[in-house]
Formats: structure tokens, sequence, C-alpha cells
């Protein structure tokens, strides 16, 4: 193994305990929220949506899978409405955010409150039960969470979803990524569940090859995959028959 690769290792990770508390969680969500604003995520994500949509049409329909504490859900779902209120072309966003834990639910319905976001938001194992009809499913720093049996099930479920295509945001498995991850976690919060499950993240996160046979696997073969700040890989999956647009 190069000196540089980092072996796979998932363990359970302090955030996915129903038994934390509620303090625990809410800051840990919290410290996620910074990291993202700092990798640049809801940027990340908005310019991959916008590359799926054909156009003209009216209403975009956008379900975040996972989406946690709303953070990227409520960035996403502003930057795209600021686009169309610029763009007389530009379609209206209607995002959703999903996501099983309804503790992190109540703080993303918080969170768009106050930042006065059209997003909503509510409970769902998209794992059992599927992901709801959209336009684009999305997700971000999820799939790490997941075997590579549970991973593939997911990514069918949202493809079979989305008329247009997906888009995800993950971990890139590698020691850049465990370096940047114990710095990120130790500057940028002061949660203790983030510096324990930031470095847990990355060394069960997948390198660009394994993600590149995971989505394979799910007959998701044509995605293409971009390397973003910081050791993120950026999917995108455009349903071959996309071109046939959206209804409004």
């Amino acid at each position: 193994m190069p000196v540089w690769s980092l072996p796979p290792s998932r363990a359970a990770e302090l955030m996915d305990d129903p038994a934390l508390p509620a303090a625990d969680h809410v800051a840990a969500l919290g410290a996620l929220a910074t990291i993202n604003i700092v990798s640049r995520t809801a940027a990340h994500m908005a310019r991959g949506i916008t590359s799926l949509r054909p156009a003209p049409t009216a209403v975009l329909r956008i379900v975040d899978v996972a989406c946690g504490g709303g953070d990227v859900t409520v960035a996403v779902e502003r930057r795209l409405s600021r686009s169309s209120a610029g763009e007389p072309a530009a379609p209206r966003p209607a995002v959703v955010g999903i996501d099983i834990s309804s503790r992190a639910i109540d703080r993303a319905e918080q969170l768009a409150r106050r930042r006065a976001s059209g997003a909503t938001f509510h409970t769902c194992d998209v794992v059992r039960d599927g992901c709801p009809p959209c336009d684009i499913a999305v997700s971000s720093l999820f799939l790490h969470h997941l075997d590579d049996p549970t991973a593939v099930t997911l990514l069918r479920h949202m493809a079979a979803a989305a008329r247009l295509g997906i888009v995800i945001s993950d971990l890139i498995r590698s020691r850049l990524g465990l370096a940047l991850a114990v710095l990120g976690t130790t500057l940028l919060s002061s949660s203790r569940v983030a510096r324990v499950d930031g470095p847990l993240s990355v060394r069960a996160a997948r390198t660009v090859p394994e993600y590149r046979r995971l989505l394979a696997a799910a007959g998701l073969s044509a995605a293409t995959i971009r390397r973003t700040w910081p050791e993120r890989a950026l999917v995108i999956w455009r349903r071959p028959d996309a071109a046939a647009g959206i209804t409004t």
C-alpha cells in the first residue's frame, strides 16, 4: 500500500448513537455546519444541480437525502432562489430535506425559519422507504456512514426517484483528508463529538476508484466524479433520458 494511502476502517460514530444527549447532538450539528461553510459544500452542490437542469422550466424539485441539521439544504435553496430571482428563465427551487433523525429535522426547521428559507423538512428512513419523487436527488456526507451493499441500495433509490439526476458530495479517504479532519475539527469546533467523528468519517470514506466501483454496482457508471476542496468527491449523474425536460 502506498505511504499516502489510508486503509479503510468503519467504526460507529458518536452522532449515530440514538442515546447521544441532545445538547451534544446539536453542538455536533453546529460544528458540521461550520465545516460545510469552510468546505463550500453548498456552492459545489448548487453548481452540480445547475449543471443537470434543462431549460426552460418553472419549478425544480430537489430532495436532500440525510440532510442532518439542514445547513447545506438551506444554503443550497437560498443560492438557487437568488439565481432564479435574478434570471427570468431560471426555475424556482422547491427543496425538501429528509433525515431519519427527528432531532436533526427540528434543528433544520428552526434554521430555515431563521434564514427565511423556503426549504421544508420531514423525517424519513430513505434506505428502508426509498427517496421521494423529485427532479434531482442530492446528499452530502452520508455515503461514508454506509457499507457498500447499503450504499448501493441508497444510490439506486435516489436514481429511481430523480427524473434528472443526482448530486452527491462526500469525503475522500486519504492521509491528507485525515489530517484536514483533525485540524478542522480542532480549530473550527469545540464539539467533542465532532472531534471524534471527523477522523472516523474520513477512515470510513472511500477513494475515488472505490466510488467508481460503488457507482457501477448501482448502475450509475456514467456518473462523473470530481475532487473538490477539502479532499471531497463531487458525484454527478445525469439520467440518460433527462433531456426530455421537467413537468412544471
